[in-house]
């Protein structure tokens, strides 16, 4: 059931994740002491989140984990050049981690349907947010989704209802502990966090049953309702749930799940639109949610 075509992680991934790990308790960026009268700090510090859309997967150019890459052609990638081409001290950190979810609940639950989920954005992304971030991005969770899609799958159809909402509760729950922690590491960060479109209606989920797309349409919407639910003045919500050009098929890879170069840009210009000015509060209801 909803068969994400996940990034599986290699070896030399799990060894870095690995080493992220151990590094817990640091600072991922290093800065050298300041001598008095030289450049002043850093006016841009972008901090990326997420799994494989933090990469470019999909794209033309998709990136090695945990590198600047600065010709790829994922979003990420896209409003990390447009920042550096207006402020050519800008830093930038991608945490992002092909195949993550969101929290260790839903890691366990991936891993135990064989979904082979090597981190969660709780434990392994926001211990490492570089503290003097002025801008944080967030795509999250459509792996999620698809997590807990694949666990509902083998329940007896009386079980799937309860299940499905207490994953939802805990999504909550857990998004709202990942917002705080992202503001308590990098105070002065504006949080930019994509909420999820409707996934029932992309192209990966054509050929599956009306069953199937009966729980990706609750889960979607169920997980945007708790990131708009975060919405506050530094953390802003770009809304893809009702967002009609996020629906076309021609903004996605031949995996029907990952946007392709188009998709991307499509992605960042809502993200570069959200630093320039506040996007509005994300509608309650649209006809894309059904």
């Amino acid at each position: 059931m909803f068969p994400l075509r996940v990034v599986r992680p290699l070896p030399w991934l799990m060894g870095v994740i690995a080493l992220s790990g151990a590094l817990s308790g640091c600072d991922i960026v290093s800065k050298g002491p300041t001598e008095p009268g030289g450049p002043a700090p850093s006016k841009v510090s972008y901090t990326a989140l997420g799994a494989s859309d933090a990469i470019g997967y999909g794209s033309s150019a998709p990136c090695v984990p945990f590198a600047s890459c600065p010709d790829g052609t994922g979003y990420v990638q896209l409003v990390a050049r447009r920042l550096r081409e207006a402020n050519a001290d800008m830093s930038f950190l991608n945490l992002g981690i092909p195949g993550a979810v969101l929290s260790r609940n839903l890691q366990t639950i991936g891993n135990s349907v064989g979904r082979g989920i090597p981190a969660n954005f709780i434990d392994g992304e926001m211990p490492f947010v570089a503290r003097d971030s002025t801008l944080v991005t967030v795509f999250a969770d459509a792996n999620g989704v698809n997590a807990v899609g694949a666990k509902l799958r083998p329940m007896p159809a009386a079980d799937r209802a309860d299940y499905a909402q207490t994953q939802l509760e805990n999504f909550a729950k857990d998004f709202e502990t990942f917002a705080a922690g992202i503001s308590d590491r990098a105070p002065s960060a504006k949080i930019i966090v994509l909420n999820l479109p409707n996934l029932a209606r992309l192209p990966y989920a054509a050929g599956y049953t009306e069953e199937e797309r009966h729980w990706l349409r609750v889960l979607s919407n169920g997980f945007t309702a708790a990131i708009n639910a975060t919405r506050s003045s530094r953390v802003l919500v770009v809304d893809l749930m009702c967002h009609p050009p996020i629906y076309q098929p021609s903004v996605y890879s031949s995996d029907g799940f990952h946007p392709n170069d188009a998709g991307y840009r499509a992605l960042a210009d809502l993200v570069s639109a959200a630093i320039a000015t506040a996007p509005a509060a994300p509608p309650t209801s649209c006809s894309f949610m059904s």
